[in-house]
């Protein structure tokens, strides 16, 4: 197993090379998210290798707040939590600028919110508003953040807000002190990938109460027992993964490189790749 480093230096020669990013998922709010490929292609050759993604647009006046959350006790074990947001300066459904140049998946329905429950599989938001259910008597952490339309996030801080609560027993919702500990929620890659969608993959992540350095906390991605260690906060494409199951974990870890204990510290998710459509 070797571990790489990754650095604006050592790769900024690889960028000229990328074109694409297809991913093939189902969103859970929008069935209708993402249109699948039936391309087919071979298994990879080389080692798995992870290349920075630049050249988005980019929104530093988008902002995401949170204008309301109503709880209501849905019998006597679960709560219904309503969140609506608060979007200023970006246009929710519409389209990315580079969107048809960036050859990535792109959601047809446009840009989006990325809502994360408690560092589970998002679910994209093109309303800014959401309804879920929780369990009486819990706590929990909700990431949300602005996304272009083929799912890469806005990473400046007004484009994301987190919002930690709890419920008690008789559905009251107490909104808690928001922490001041270093944490990192989960994004891409995520869901089904087929034929040309598996060539490469979006890794996307959201970090909190922290920055990324060479000198400083890192993050410590693992593709199938293959880690690279992480210094820039951007986007990123894996690449050579194998068809099947490929394993994603994500790590926060301080400059000495060991793990950084806490909540929402480190995430793993599994996606699944395929050469082509399985027969019907």
């Amino acid at each position: 197993m070797n571990l790489k480093s990754i650095t604006t230096t050592a790769v900024s020669v690889a960028l000229l090379a990328l074109t694409a990013c297809n991913n093939n998922t189902t969103e859970t709010a929008s069935t209708s998210d993402t249109t699948k490929v039936e391309t087919t292609t071979t298994a990879p050759s080389g080692p798995i290798t992870i290349t920075p993604v630049t050249g988005s647009p980019e929104f530093p006046d988008a902002q995401l707040g949170i204008k309301n959350v109503k709880a209501e006790l849905q019998g006597s074990d679960s709560v219904k939590i309503t969140i609506d947001y608060d979007v200023k300066n970006y246009e929710l459904k519409s389209q990315t600028g580079d969107a048809a140049s960036k050859n990535c998946n792109n959601s047809k329905d446009g840009q989006h919110i990325h809502f994360i429950l408690d560092n589970q599989p998002y679910v994209a938001l093109y309303e800014p508003t959401r309804s879920f259910t929780v369990p009486v008597k819990s706590e929990h952490y909700l990431m949300s953040f602005l996304s272009r339309s083929y799912h890469e996030s806005i990473k400046t801080p007004k484009a994301g807000v987190l919002y930690h609560f709890s419920v008690d027993e008789k559905g009251k919702l107490t909104k808690m002190e928001l922490p001041k500990t270093p944490m990192i929620f989960y994004s891409r890659p995520k869901g089904d990938y087929v034929g040309a969608d598996t060539k490469n993959l979006l890794l996307d992540f959201y970090v909190y109460n922290t920055g990324l350095a060479p000198d400083g906390n890192k993050v410590k991605v693992d593709v199938n027992g293959t880690n690279f260690d992480i210094d820039k906060w951007q986007p990123y494409f894996i690449q050579n993964a194998p068809m099947g199951d490929v394993t994603v974990k994500v790590q926060l870890v301080d400059k000495d490189g060991k793990n950084i204990e806490g909540v929402n510290t480190s995430v793993s998710r599994t996606a699944k790749l395929a050469a082509q459509e399985p027969m019907k």
